[in-house]
């Protein structure tokens, strides 16, 4: 809800700006779009992300403009704001629309909606026994008027659009078991079904569409034939894969039985050793839930594990590098999760100046598994073969390579399980995002802040009392 209010306020201070004039004589491309798993979302320190955004805001940058991001409230605000000429494109994963008046972008996704229901659910094989059952989308979204359609066919179909909560909200209530029915489109879906693995996906709702950009009524026509060779130039020369991948590469990689393992001990395991994982963060400015993903994978939260090769820890650690960290038990969490840490950060800091996030942590995750000796042999095979040696979506190709003879018998290092790597980083990932949706960030400021304002109220409280009594 917070969120939401938040979008909100960003919403209505952006009302009554108009885009009257071509971009190109501005300089300014504004860009409209709403909040959501596939379109934007903001991290706890106000960082933008997004599917649609990134991939809007690399028109702006390839037109040479400035970006301005408009966040509205649904789909149905975008169009509204659209035709109203406050922004010159909707990037929000939109299907185009039939209204002469606005134009699409050649294609760039193909998307379907699903109705998700719980598990213990009877399936449904069509819509016909939609009759009586409520079904919970987000009001103005395309997902409400798919419905709206359905009910002229099934008229007894309740539906219950919420202006208050998104997609993934949505499919938590379901999984909750508060609500009956939801609709989705499928990427949404395949996020949402690690955060909640009680979800099926009983039924699709029509035919899978396209998704475009939209632009307004009346946009200069040469922002629309340059973003369509934008879009064009992308798919072929391989980065729309990339920035793709980036995104939606990791989500379809756990069966339901590992996310519900996953989330059971996220539950009845992990908080025990939070605040150790809050250390290391504080310590190495890593995200708590990211270093506590990698534990996972590692050992599943295990602080005896043991593998045949030797490595121990919850971080599982060889001898060399937990005696290079100053650890005298790979057996004791604290001294392990710290030492882990440390080595991720090390490995992070040892990339090459010119390695970018996320790719640069992806490959930090990657040596940790195998060595930075076998990276850097990866690295130079990427460079024979052509590929870049900087990107994980290329990496995670050549990093099998390392368990060929014809590639490991010319290495100094050897023979590495680089698709054991790539299997962890990717495990990492979606481990990492199941995280960031359950638990909330580690800010250190925040409890200090609480801490000084608990003090200061009872000193007022109790004039007579003083610190040294604590």
């Amino acid at each position: 809800m917070r969120l939401v209010l938040i979008f909100l306020a960003v919403l209505i201070a952006g009302c009554g700006d108009k885009v009257q004039q071509s971009p190109y004589k501005t300089g300014e491309l504004v860009i409209l779009t709403r909040v959501g798993s596939t379109t934007y979302s903001l991290d706890e320190t106000g960082g933008a992300s997004g599917f649609d955004y990134d991939l809007a805001r690399l028109l702006a940058q390839e037109l040479k403009l400035k970006s301005r991001i408009v966040v509205a409230a649904n789909d149905y605000d975008i169009m509204l704001r659209l035709k109203g000429g406050e922004g010159h494109l909707a990037a929000a994963w939109l299907t185009a629309v039939d209204d002469a008046q606005i134009r699409s972008s050649t294609p760039y996704f193909q998307s379907q909606n699903v109705l998700i229901t719980h598990e213990a659910s009877l399936p449904l094989t069509g819509i016909e026994q939609l009759a009586h059952k409520t079904i919970h989308v987000v009001a103005g979204s395309r997902q409400e008027k798919a419905l709206l359609a359905v009910k002229d066919k099934v008229p007894d179909l309740i539906i219950a659009a919420d202006p208050n909560r998104n997609d993934l909200d949505l499919m938590e209530g379901v999984a909750m078991q508060r609500y009956e029915a939801t609709l989705v489109n499928n990427a949404e879906f395949d996020i949402g079904s690690n955060y909640y693995p009680e979800l099926q996906d009983s039924l699709g709702v029509g035919p899978a569409r396209a998704i475009v950009w939209l632009f307004a009524p009346g946009v200069d026509p040469e922002l629309i034939t340059r973003a369509n060779a934008f879009l064009e130039h992308l798919e072929k020369s391989g980065e729309m894969d990339r920035l793709k991948d980036r995104y939606f590469g990791h989500v379809q990689r756990l069966t339901q039985a590992d996310s519900v393992r996953f989330i059971e001990r996220m539950r009845s395991v992990l908080p025990q050793y939070r605040a150790l994982f809050h250390a290391a963060q504080a310590r190495t400015g890593i995200d708590w839930r990211l270093l506590a993903a990698l534990a996972y994978q590692e050992s599943q939260w295990e602080p005896l594990a043991t593998s045949p090769t030797g490595v121990r820890g919850m971080m599982m650690l060889t001898a060399d590098t937990a005696d290079h960290l100053g650890v005298s038990n790979r057996l004791d969490p604290s001294q392990s999760i710290r030492a882990g840490a440390l080595y991720l950060s090390d490995l992070r800091d040892t990339l090459p100046p010119g390695v970018g996030e996320p790719d640069r942590l992806w490959l930090a995750l990657a040596a940790y598994n195998l060595g930075m000796g076998h990276l850097n042999a990866a690295r130079h095979i990427a460079i024979t073969k052509k590929a870049d040696p900087d990107s994980w979506y290329e990496m995670k190709k050549v990093l099998p390579l390392l368990a060929q003879a014809q590639y490991y018998s010319r290495l100094k290092s050897g023979r590495g399980r680089g698709g054991e790597a790539v299997t962890m980083v990717e495990n990492i990932r979606i481990y990492t995002d199941i995280l960031n949706r359950h638990e909330g960030p580690y800010r250190p400021l925040d409890r200090i802040a609480e801490t000084t304002a608990f003090y200061k109220t009872r000193l007022e409280q109790n004039p007579s009392e003083t610190l040294s009594n604590q």
